[in-house]
């Protein structure tokens, strides 16, 4: 079958790499097609997307993406948010677990954060009055709200999780995240057999960090759920072990959740583990279990291990000796 490919910016072209080379190794029916996003390619070209990058996802529905840099206060919107809105991709998926060796605070984390993808602030409704007022809207709806409560639940029930956590603050956005917050207690009524509470998004960070085990699935607006999935990246040893997956009901479009590191890029020393697992998300959800877990068990098994890793985890590995560690444990 054919997927896209989206390298991105930085150290993209190089994790990307490490991604063809496990699914040559793994011998998986998938051919890439790869294109172009990104600051340095609209840089180059004056275009955030390469021609037939749009079309190519539309048409073969599976993708996987580097990471892609967003200028800031200034230029295009983030190629990540683009794309979300463009394929209703409304499940931002983030699965956090702790894995042996990377020098954590903690070795018994196993989250799952589920965050709305298409509204919020991330909507994008902003503009300026005048020099020195700027205004944005928050966008909350019942049907984007209980999409994803349903989405969080059904993923609970078919991953026997036995909770899921509700993030808002809807205690100070009495019509915005209360709207969120009333659209999941109808919908958690529908899964009597699934605990279900609510956390205020500032508690919900402080609860994070001195008890972690005490969650399991949480369910956030889009903000909130950019917010807390980077703070549980950091219980597990940061954002080089976190992957994601965008699920939408007709497209799928996977990526490392970390950014370009433009300071280590082209150097051959960054970390490909987040793109890896993200793609071990993918493969999973095309229904190869097994080579799933394979692919996980390698990297888990490389990192634990520790004789062959990147600088970032406290070795001295390139991504390429890194990347043939994990393939040398399949």
């Amino acid at each position: 079958m054919k997927a896209v490919l989206i390298p991105g910016d930085g150290i993209g072209k190089e994790i990307s790499q490490s991604v063809e080379a496990v699914t040559k190794a793994l011998n998986l029916d998938i051919e890439w097609l790869k294109y172009d996003a990104g600051a340095e390619y609209a840089a180059d070209t004056k275009e955030v997307f390469e021609p037939g990058l749009v079309e190519a996802i539309q048409e073969h529905k599976w993708a996987l993406k580097g990471p892609t840099a967003t200028p800031i206060g200034t230029g295009f919107r983030s190629v990540n948010v683009a794309l979300r809105q463009k394929f209703e991709t409304y499940a931002n998926v983030r699965p956090i677990k702790s894995i042996p060796g990377t020098n954590s605070r903690y070795d018994n984390i196993d989250l799952v954060i589920i965050r709305e993808n298409t509204e919020d602030l991330y909507k994008g409704i902003e503009y300026k009055i005048g020099d020195d007022v700027a205004h944005g809207i928050k966008l909350i709806t019942r049907q984007a709200s209980e999409k994803i409560a349903r989405y969080a639940f059904d993923y609970a029930r078919s991953n026997g999780r036995k909770k899921v956590t509700c993030v808002h603050k809807a205690n100070i956005m009495k019509f915005t995240d209360g709207l969120f917050l009333e659209s999941f207690n109808d919908v958690a009524k529908e899964y009597p057999e699934i605990a279900s509470e609510a956390v205020i998004v500032d508690n919900m960070c402080m609860q994070l960090v001195i008890r972690p085990e005490n969650y399991d699935v949480l369910v956030a607006p889009n903000l909130y759920g950019d917010i807390v999935s980077d703070l549980c990246a950091g219980l597990i040893g940061g954002l080089g072990f976190a992957p994601s997956g965008n699920i939408g009901d007709d497209y799928r479009i996977y990526e490392a959740v970390h950014g370009s590191a433009p300071d280590i890029a082209g150097q051959n020393k960054a970390n490909p583990s987040a793109l890896l697992l993200a793609f071990a998300l993918m493969i999973e959800d095309m229904g190869d279990k097994a080579n799933a877990k394979k692919l996980r068990d390698a990297i888990i098994d490389t990192v634990a291990k520790g004789d062959v890793v990147t600088s970032d985890i406290g070795g001295a590995a390139t991504t390429q000796e890194f990347t043939q560690a994990i393939i040398e444990r399949f």
